[in-house]
């Protein structure tokens, strides 16, 4: 996980972003297709975690172990979570409520517990202050696509690769968005061939290649056409 801002892949799971994500592996399992924070090259999210992670949180598995079980937790259980969370950062609030970057990070607490909607208003907040920041929006446009809004998603994304055109994880999540929200292949092909053009480097590239070459594979696939290629 990383902070907008400066994050570091080194910083360790808090327990909310711990439990959250085990359970959400436990669900789904690890898909391809996570989006990235906007100013952190290397870490997705949501990232997903094993459940041996959790347990050294001091938390079980969602759905393993403890007396009657434990469920995905609730959105509200998530948003109390994510208040505790966030409680130190919004007490600094209080003396620099116009700080762009701690309101941002404070998006990003809400942000890894999963409570977009939350983590939508700080994001917007931030971006109110200080517009240009492709960083943030970025992140703002993630945080939608996880809420289920992948038009505005897309919007987002493309103002924040208007003010910052060299955006890589802006035209990486651009990317995914198309594919997975929208079907439109050849967009996202287009946005993840230009991010590699300029930036070759990429800490991703290896995972923007393996998606480009599937996303090819299935290019010229039409609906209810049988294939044994197999799915993404």
């Amino acid at each position: 996980m990383a902070d907008a801002n400066g994050g570091s892949s080194s910083q360790s799971w808090t327990s909310t972003q711990a439990y959250v994500m085990a359970a959400i592996c436990l669900l789904v399992g690890c898909a391809v297709g996570y989006l990235l924070r906007g100013s952190f090259a290397g870490s997705s999210a949501p990232a997903p975690v094993a459940a041996a992670a959790v347990e050294q949180q001091g938390m079980p598995p969602a759905g393993m172990g403890g007396g009657m079980g434990q469920q995905m937790p609730t959105p509200a259980q998530l948003k109390a979570m994510a208040d505790k969370e966030a409680a130190p950062l919004l007490e600094q609030l209080k003396a620099k409520p116009n700080d762009p970057a701690l309101i941002a990070q404070v998006g990003n607490m809400y942000y890894d517990a999963q409570v977009f909607p939350t983590a939508i208003e700080y994001y917007q907040k931030a971006l109110s202050i200080e517009p240009k920041n492709a960083a943030v929006r970025t992140d703002l446009a993630t945080a939608l696509f996880y809420n289920r809004d992948a038009d505005h998603a897309l919007a987002e994304f493309d103002h924040a690769i208007k003010d910052d055109p060299k955006s890589s994880n802006a035209l990486f999540n651009r990317g995914i968005v198309k594919w997975q929200a929208k079907m439109d292949l050849a967009g996202a092909v287009a946005d993840w061939e230009l991010l590699l053009k300029q930036n070759p480097n990429y800490e991703q590239a290896d995972k923007v290649k393996m998606y480009i070459a599937q996303v090819k594979k299935h290019a010229n696939i039409k609906p209810g056409q049988k294939t044994d290629k197999p799915a993404m």
